[in-house]
């Protein structure tokens, strides 16, 4: 899963707010009802929390991949930049100095 943005937040949002809604609904009808209707209503709310829990599991790896495919490009980057990337260094430590002398 790529990371679009706000588009994937804004997504995955619009997901659990309706996976919510929808348990909210179930629990809801399922104090009212007894017996059989009430064990499935639960059950059907069991269902979707472990879709979400699913969904949270799968997305936990995608980030942990695309953490992964970052640290290892940014290694290379500076494996093949050693001087640039110490300037940058350098520059970002000396910006930080001013911000803080500053104060």
């Amino acid at each position: 899963m790529e990371n679009d943005g706000n588009g994937t937040t804004a997504r995955l949002v619009g997901e659990f707010s309706t996976l919510i809604d929808d348990a909210q609904q179930m629990l809801a009808r399922a104090s009212s009802e007894s017996g059989d209707r009430a064990r499935e209503l639960r059950s059907e709310v069991e269902a979707n929390l472990l879709r979400a829990k699913l969904r949270l599991q799968e997305m936990q790896g995608d980030a942990v991949e695309g953490a992964r495919r970052t640290a290892l490009a940014t290694d290379d980057w500076v494996h093949d930049n050693p001087w640039r990337s110490m300037g940058m260094a350098a520059s970002i430590g000396f910006l930080l100095g001013l911000l803080v002398a500053r104060r």
